[in-house]
């Protein structure tokens, strides 16, 4: 079992991620050829974001989670096309619910506990919420951490949790605000600039009224 920090590239976490999924949701496909493991990195629906891995990516990162005794070569795969298998279990002991949760925030981002409750469907069934954020604390429980509860954004009804296997999420966050920061001054910008357009129309509107109360004084007069 780990005790140490684990730091993951993203494509090591879309590899590790897309494996866990394979083996409960596919378990007669399972482990997974290399071309199979490349597809199940790069699908359209179930990831964010999406990704384009090439063999060459996914090769290189499944040898990086070897280096970490994470995943690897299938140890008990037999034929001429080489296999591939994760060793969560051996690496974390996690529950079946642990599991779960882990692999859609590997597979998917930052979540509320609502959205988690959701897509582990196929996965692991949560009878209550309480039950995913049961799930949650013991991950944020362990040493070191797998698991961080992020700041709520500006609007939402729910926090949202993220995992540390690609290391501390500070930077992300930072990077979440800074774009939030710059989306609130582009929304400005573009108010202050349609505030000037409209503040124009009108001075163009008034001249040309007042040209035609000129043009009907001389008529009358």
């Amino acid at each position: 079992m780990l005790t140490e920090p684990v730091k993951l590239t993203a494509a090591e976490a879309r590899v590790l991620g897309s494996l866990i999924e394979k083996e409960i949701t596919t378990p007669d496909y399972y482990p997974l050829s290399l071309n199979a493991l490349m597809n199940a990195c790069n699908q359209r629906s179930n990831r964010e974001p999406i990704m384009d891995l090439d063999e060459d990516e996914v090769r290189q990162a499944l040898h990086g989670l070897e280096a970490k005794q994470i995943a690897g070569r299938a140890r008990s795969a037999d034929g001429r096309v080489t296999k591939y298998e994760h060793w969560l279990g051996e690496a974390f002991n996690f529950s079946r619910a642990e599991t779960a949760l882990v692999c859609v925030l590997l597979l998917r981002g930052p979540q509320t506990p609502g959205e988690l409750r959701g897509r582990t469907e196929r996965l692991h069934e949560f009878t209550e919420i309480s039950d995913v954020t049961n799930g949650l604390q013991r991950l944020m429980d362990r040493d070191p951490a797998l698991v961080a509860l992020l700041a709520r954004q500006p609007g939402a009804r729910e926090s949202r949790y993220a995992h540390l296997l690609c290391g501390p999420v500070e930077s992300a966050t930072a990077i979440a605000a800074g774009s939030l920061e710059a989306e609130s001054a582009q929304a400005t910008t573009r108010y202050e600039e349609r505030i000037a357009q409209l503040e124009s129309t009108v001075a163009e509107l008034r001249g040309e009224i007042a040209a035609l109360r000129e043009k009907i004084d001389s008529l009358l007069g």
